[in-house]
């Protein structure tokens, strides 16, 4: 009796061996079409994993796997926001990593969520008066900065035909950094799009212009755009025209003669 008992315990943990290899086997071939249908759709950082399951809760990660993501994203969209107005940047960053997270083909969620993080929540530390040293004030500040830009360039990786990422990473550089170079690099990424707009170019050569060691890679960008028509003689063409003259020795008669202002009318 006792020897057909051992038989049947041991046949039972033999089929619940084969039953979970089984369930294993599956799920690793599913959970490795999965991947690869995400690094075909440029899922490159998007994971469904624990720090997400917590923010959703559980019926919101079941949702999400369910094929709701989109919808567990507003919700927590909705929840971010709250957190917003609440000044609760920590609570809101973890929100934002989720939501992005769902939905990293959305680059309205990866462009919103660095601009809170870099603009809104940077402005935020530096005023933070219950923080009485201002070198502490200042350290929180760029690490929102930082933030701001952690969410581009994830966001890039996500999405890399998107030109509205490299044009946000380039205006956060320029802004934030103060870092002409990247902001060259990235304006010069999106004026590469054929949805890009005639500012980006531009915008592009500005930046060139305040990097040293290449001023007639400039000169050169900003006769190009001086060549192309009165649309483009914006004062700042004409100021960093005449800078770069001066740098690189242009003899008078070569310089771009800057348009005469239309006569006063007071």
């Amino acid at each position: 009796m006792q020897n057909a008992l051992l038989k049947g315990k041991v046949q039972a943990r033999l089929i619940a061996i084969a039953i979970l290899l089984l369930f294993g086997a599956v799920r690793l071939r599913f959970e490795q079409q999965l991947t690869n249908e995400h690094r075909a759709a440029y899922f490159h950082s998007a994971q469904l994993n624990l720090d997400l399951r917590q923010q959703l809760g559980q019926m919101g990660f079941l949702a999400a796997l369910s094929g709701f993501r989109a919808t567990a994203a507003d919700v927590l969209w909705i929840q971010a926001n709250s957190a917003f107005q609440r000044v609760e940047w920590g609570r809101m960053k973890l929100l934002l990593e989720a939501v992005t997270s769902l939905q990293p083909r959305c680059e309205m969620f990866w462009d919103l969520s660095a601009w809170h993080m870099a603009f809104n929540a940077s402005a935020s530390a530096l005023e933070d008066r219950k923080q009485p040293r201002e070198i502490l004030r200042v350290k929180a500040q760029r690490e929102y900065f930082k933030i701001g830009e952690d969410f581009l360039l994830r966001g890039i990786q996500n999405n890399p035909d998107k030109e509205e990422l490299y044009e946000k990473i380039a205006f956060l550089y320029e802004q934030k950094f103060r870092d002409h170079l990247k902001a060259f690099e990235y304006y010069r990424k999106a004026a590469t799009f054929p949805e890009a707009l005639g500012y980006v170019k531009r915008f592009a050569a500005y930046h060139l212009a305040e990097i040293p060691g290449r001023e007639s890679e400039a000169y050169a960008e900003l006769v190009a755009l001086y060549n192309m028509g009165e649309k483009e003689w914006a004062d700042t063409l004409f100021t960093k025209l005449n800078t770069l003259e001066e740098k690189l020795n242009i003899p008078a008669d070569k310089k771009i003669p800057r348009p005469p202002q239309p006569a006063s009318h007071n």
